[in-house]
């Protein structure tokens, strides 16, 4: 399931590429015609994240929701005007591969015609967007949109004022394991597996620990390191939340095999003390960890 970050790199591009256009909108499929029908013609003024969910804002103030799940996908493509990634969802099939203009200057004729299971393609006179696979897929009311928003946690790649205290105080009021209040959405918004094992780790905190034994320091560490990975994250397109010293050969940029300290590391040893680094379900999601490390 794509994690926060490339949800935030979603709406930045939605708001570059299609930002104050009118757009078609359709659903080639058929299962989004209803919603289509509403949006179709109306122009995006807005696009925001927050964890996530992805939110499109019309100039009618209906909005369309998207959250991609696990299979999930978004596809770009369009004139030379149209930049950014060619795909950005579902990294088991596709993944986020960023690229120049999605098209030469030999001459954009349009979308080319769908391919597979699009749910909603979107088209401005530049360029098109195309979702397959979203769990979530809604045009719905501003109402609605602030209802959802409303069950959610503080988003760390907003870090507005006060977003620090109350993740605090939602993580602490809990005798949940911190391991599960982490991937919780109403406690903390957008962190998915990777961040979430990695973040434990680089705080050595265990992830047994229940949320109501964290103390207030050591949960604003939590926070604050969290902005910093996910920030790390928007910026690059790709988790990678070791430091450069741990990379192979000199690497400018992470090699995929030495990207995390824990995450799918498990039966290789620890990078900081050499134990092995295990792995169990919890929550009915894998869990990375070290044993020596994180006690």
């Amino acid at each position: 399931m794509p994690e926060g970050h490339s949800v935030h790199r979603l709406a930045r591009q939605f708001q570059d590429v299609f930002g104050g256009r009118r757009l078609d909108v359709s659903s080639p499929q058929g299962r989004f015609a209803a919603g289509a029908q509403v949006l179709t013609g109306h122009t995006m003024v807005e696009a925001m994240a927050h964890g996530k969910q992805l939110f499109l804002r019309f100039d009618h103030e209906l909005f369309l929701h998207v959250h991609l799940g696990l299979y999930g996908a978004w596809n770009f493509g369009g004139d030379s005007t149209f930049t950014g990634a060619s795909s950005i969802g579902a990294p088991r099939r596709i993944g986020e591969k960023e690229s120049g203009p999605a098209a030469d200057d030999t001459g954009y004729v349009g979308p080319p015609p769908p391919v597979g299971a699009v749910r909603v393609r979107l088209v401005s006179d530049h360029g098109w967007a195309d979702l397959r696979g979203a769990t979530t897929c809604a045009a719905i009311t501003s109402a609605e949109a602030q209802a959802v928003l409303d069950r959610l946690g503080p988003d760390p790649l907003h870090n507005r004022g006060g977003d620090r205290d109350e993740f605090i105080r939602r993580l602490r009021r809990r005798k949940t394991a911190v391991a599960l209040l982490l991937m919780d959405q109403s406690v903390l918004a957008g962190v998915g597996n990777i961040y979430r094992a990695e973040v434990l780790f680089r705080q050595a905190m265990d992830p047994w620990t229940p949320g109501s034994s964290i103390g207030v320091e050591s949960a604003g560490q939590l926070w604050d390191d969290t902005v910093d990975a996910m920030s790390d994250g928007v910026r690059d397109g790709r988790i990678v939340t070791t430091p450069p010293t741990v990379w192979t050969g000199g690497a400018a940029m992470a090699p995929d095999a030495d990207a995390h300290f824990v995450y799918k590391r498990d039966g290789m040893p620890c990078r900081a003390c050499g134990t092995i680094v295990g792995m169990t379900e919890i929550g009915a999601r894998k869990l990375y960890w070290c044993p020596g490390c994180q006690v």
